[in-house]
């Protein structure tokens, strides 16, 4: 038995002289001896022979203090066992750690040390709460003097010694069933030990990222689309992220083809009512569809559409939920791309769903009585509703005109008006509401507003009360309960509920909520080189564009001539041409411009770029080529240009790269929604 009998004096005092000032500055910063433990290994041949371990961080001695009666101790370096004879009984060991600047900590570790076996074991197996691949581990047992545990996830496995009182934790690398021994010894020959088997999960929650490996992204598919997790195609703008899921609808898809998720555990809504979804698309103006289910009862869902805004580049779409019943459980998470159209070999990708805080809320106004003015058709004997001068310009409502509202001395007490949608329906997507500013001469009025679809079969209306007098005030009209149709219809009562009074009521701006406003226009054409050809204007030393029979009539463009564009060896990266129509391009009506176009390669960048008469308000959009040798149709979006009257139309192929004499098709210039 090793019995070390000495003091560190000597040994600090000897490092401490063989070091500069300088290390004594570093020496001064380090921190006090944490986390102290001990290893008791005791043998079971009734001898009492324990072998003691020290452990701590930042320790370079041990001091042990036996606590058998005598005063006795030892000094141990980093590393270090002594072994000590104990009689039968219960020890409060005292283990004193030091570091090199004399700073000290220390522990008491109970010893147990029997000459019985061990009985009535326990052990306690517990999943920790901030790691799914941790168990905490504790034991207790009569007569037990420590514990070995096994955990069953290596082969040829070393115990871990488990103390008296003690807790330690594993943590496994993958997910699966593992069987967790624990052995029970005791100062004489003669074991007991447990085994308990344990599963490592790791629960399908929200947020989902598609990051862990470990995780089972186990999609359900129906209406004949494919949904997978495939690395990050686009790593940029808002998701830099490496995986991301994929829902391909291909050709035959039906129009209500998706896919679901099944979370382990239902959705919390306690605190946050909204899902956001990151959502990336070859098109713009698509309905993605967000249905959360009951695990058991399909019965039991809610569903949100939200209309998309970008195209070919990720963008995060944000999903209500508030008027879900929350009382229920819903474990799944549905997702739509194009809902309500058959497949077409599109390819969407989605990210990052996570519950989130209310989206800002984004209105589209679609009616400021700045142009045309509506045709109004008035009832109820109000008097004729007009667009005169704006009767108070400034504060919230800096517009030149608004609608004048006369509710004419004994008008009924629903008297009102309404006017109709031109090329345009509403039919709420994101945010289910709209707004409208009012100015009023009485606060407290009832401002009814009203929807109807063509034929009025379906029809829903909202009430607020003014609250400003003879100012212009914002009121928003929540349409969340509004049945799904496609309304065209916008009617408006001042004063309902009460005879007309002779008042003058105005009203101005009429928006709707994100996503609720979808135009009706049929394609309109621009331009398709078959009757009085344009004056071209070429650039960057490209040649000039020319005038030629199509070179492909039995595909999409059937048509009998088209623009051919030679882009000679030796033009620009940036070479193109452009082209100017008599009027400016209508994108109030159309989101999108459609051509079609003939490449020689697949990838080849196809710019399109609109400009006002004196270029000082530009819009370009990008997309590629996809086939070549045969036509196809790019549609552009152009929901994000500044608004301007565009009269120049400009187009470059393969942009970015220096000219090939590689000649280039197009045809067919569409406005297109």
């Amino acid at each position: 038995m090793k019995i070390i009998k000495y003091t560190c004096n000597l040994l600090i005092a000897l490092l401490v002289m063989s070091c500069t000032n300088d290390d004594l500055t570093d020496l001064s910063n380090i921190s006090g001896p944490t986390n102290i433990s001990v290893n008791y290994i005791i043998t079971q041949d009734n001898t009492g022979l324990v072998t003691i371990t020290p452990s701590a961080d930042s320790a370079t001695l041990f001091e042990i203090y036996f606590a058998d009666g005598t005063d006795e101790y030892v000094a141990l370096n980093v590393g270090e066992s002594v072994d000590r004879i104990y009689a039968e009984g219960t020890y409060q060991v005292r283990i004193v750690a030091k570091n090199l600047n004399g700073k000290t900590a220390e522990v008491i570790q109970p010893l147990i040390v029997s000459f019985r076996p061990p009985e009535n074991l326990v052990i306690t197996i517990e999943n920790d709460p901030e790691n799914n691949f941790q168990i905490n581990v504790s034991a207790n047992a009569d007569y037990a003097t420590m514990f070995e545990v096994y955990f069953g996830d290596a082969v040829d496995e070393e115990p871990t010694p488990l103390m008296v009182d003690e807790t330690i934790s594993h943590i496994y690398s993958e997910v699966g069933e593992y069987e967790v021994r624990v052995v029970a010894i005791s100062g004489i020959e003669g074991t007991l030990e447990v085994t308990q088997l344990v599963t490592i999960s790791n629960p399908l929650l929200l947020p989902i990222d598609f990051e862990d490996s470990t995780l089972d992204y186990a999609f359900v598919d129906f209406g004949n689309v494919t949904s997978s997790v495939i690395d990050n195609p686009d790593v940029s703008g808002n998701n830099l992220s490496i995986k991301v899921g994929q829902l391909v609808k291909p050709v035959g898809a039906e129009v209500w083809g998706g896919t679901f998720l099944q979370l382990d555990e239902p959705i919390d809504f306690t605190s946050l009512v909204n899902l956001s979804v990151n959502v990336w698309s070859p098109v713009s103006g698509i309905i993605v569809k967000l249905k959360i289910e009951n695990a058991t009862n399909p019965d039991i869902f809610y569903e949100v559409d939200v209309v998309n805004n970008t195209a070919n580049s990720w963008e995060t779409l944000t999903f209500d939920f508030s008027n879900a019943d929350l009382s229920q459980e819903y474990h799944k998470v549905v997702l739509f791309f194009d809902f309500g159209n058959e497949g077409n070999d599109s390819s969407y990708y989605f990210d990052d769903i996570i519950l989130s805080q209310s989206n800002s809320e984004v209105f589209e106004l679609f009616q400021d009585f700045e142009g045309t003015p509506p045709i109004f058709t008035d009832f109820g004997n109000i008097g004729a509703t007009q667009v005169v001068s704006n009767p108070d310009l400034g504060g919230i409502n800096n517009t030149n005109n608004a609608a004048q509202f006369d509710n004419a001395v004994g008008s009924e007490v629903w008297g009102g008006t309404f006017f109709e949608l031109t090329n345009q329906v509403i039919d709420f997507a994101g945010v289910k509401k709209m707004r409208l500013k009012t100015y009023s001469p009485f606060a407290g009025k009832v401002v009814k507003l009203k929807l109807e679809n063509a034929d009025a079969t379906i029809t829903h209306e909202v009430d607020m009360t003014t609250t400003t007098v003879n100012s212009w005030e914002e009121l928003t009209f929540d349409f969340i309960d509004a049945p799904e149709a496609q309304y065209n219809r916008v009617v408006i009562f001042f004063d309902f509920g009460n005879v007309g009074d002779g008042s003058l009521y105005y009203f101005d701006e009429i928006e709707v909520g994100e996503g609720g406003l979808i135009s009706t226009s049929p394609p309109l054409i621009i331009e398709d080189f078959e009757g009085t050809l344009p004056i071209f204007i070429e650039f960057g030393n490209i040649e000039a564009p020319q005038i030629v029979s199509n070179p492909d009539t039995s595909g999409l463009n059937p048509t009998a001539t088209s623009v051919s564009q030679l882009k000679t060896v030796g033009s620009e990266t940036w070479a193109g041409s452009f082209f100017e129509v008599a009027s400016p391009l209508d994108l109030n009506n159309y989101n999108n411009i459609s051509v079609m176009i003939n490449a020689p390669i697949v990838g080849a960048t196809i710019k399109l770029k609109l400009e006002n008469v004196d270029a000082s308000i530009v819009h370009e959009v990008d997309l590629q080529s996809t086939v070549s040798n045969e036509w196809e149709e790019l549609v552009y979006d152009f929901s994000g240009a500044p608004f301007a009257d565009y009269t120049r139309i400009v187009i470059f192929f393969d942009f970015g790269n220096p000219g090939d004499d590689s000649t280039y098709y197009y045809d067919e210039f569409q406005l297109t929604n």
